[in-house]
């Protein structure tokens, strides 16, 4: 059998990858279907599967994010973006890397990339060198015109008081529950707002994933320490505390 990890947001769609990859390859199993890039990442580090379908835009890390992660978690998956049509990002995939399917998944499309899957496992995997440059090369696409601004502030609260916390001054979010814990130099507040929610409206280049339960601001982050058991602690300028990283998000702080 194949093993094989799905990431996609959006519930019906994901269904239909999992039923439609069933039917056009048999010997393929599903070990695990995530719908956000975190789980996704997790996933892929505890399973090691030989392949990896990605839907590009998740809430939180993208599939391009989880894919970059990949060298350290999960060297030997290859990896299937599965995206909306994006020229920019087509350009790229034809350079031959990794493949790409397009929303709604054509079954002739889909046979067609099962057959490269199987050819390049046949030939010993994934050449990672040039998926390294396809992925620095995604990451440099510019911004869609139309995606909405990141968000400048929140109002979070604090016993009876409502308070404005300006984006630049939170430390990290913590998932608490239904609530999210914002934590700032000055202390912490409630908001009602799930992590997964807030991933999709924060700026992916200031705030960063480190674990399922935790989102940091970077600007807050003093030093990286990593330890041999893949696992990582951030330490933040202005909190005493120190924050774990589970080891699948340590690929994340490569450079740091």
């Amino acid at each position: 059998m194949v093993d094989c990890v799905v990431a996609e947001d959006e519930e019906l769609l994901r269904a239909s990858l999992v039923q439609q990859l069933g039917e056009a390859w048999p010997g393929l199993r599903v070990v695990a279907e995530c719908e956000d890039g975190a789980s996704a990442l997790e996933a892929i580090a505890a399973h090691q599967p030989d392949v990896a379908f990605l839907d590009i835009r998740m809430p939180g890390l993208t599939g391009i994010q989880v894919a970059a992660a990949l060298a350290g978690s999960s060297p030997r998956t290859q990896v299937v973006f599965v995206t909306a049509y994006d020229q920019y990002a087509i350009e790229a995939f034809e350079k031959g890397a990794v493949d790409y399917l397009l929303k709604p998944v054509a079954p002739e499309r889909l046979q067609a990339t099962v057959q490269r899957l199987q050819a390049r496992a046949a030939g010993g995997g994934p050449d990672q060198a040039t998926l390294d440059a396809l992925l620095q090369h995604l990451a440099r696409r510019p911004p869609s015109p139309s995606a909405p601004p990141p968000l400048a502030w929140i109002t979070a609260s604090n016993g009876r008081e409502t308070r404005l916390i300006m984006l630049e001054d939170v430390a990290y979010f913590r998932a608490d529950s239904k609530y999210t814990v914002v934590v700032t130099a000055e202390g912490e507040a409630l908001l009602r707002t799930p992590l997964k929610e807030l991933l999709a409206v924060l700026d992916p280049n200031r705030f960063r994933q480190i674990h399922r339960s935790t989102i940091v601001n970077l600007a807050a982050v003093q030093s990286v320490l990593r330890d041999d058991s893949g696992k990582g602690q951030l330490r933040l300028r202005n909190r005493s505390e120190t924050l774990p990283v589970s080891a699948p998000f340590m690929a994340l702080f490569r450079g740091m």
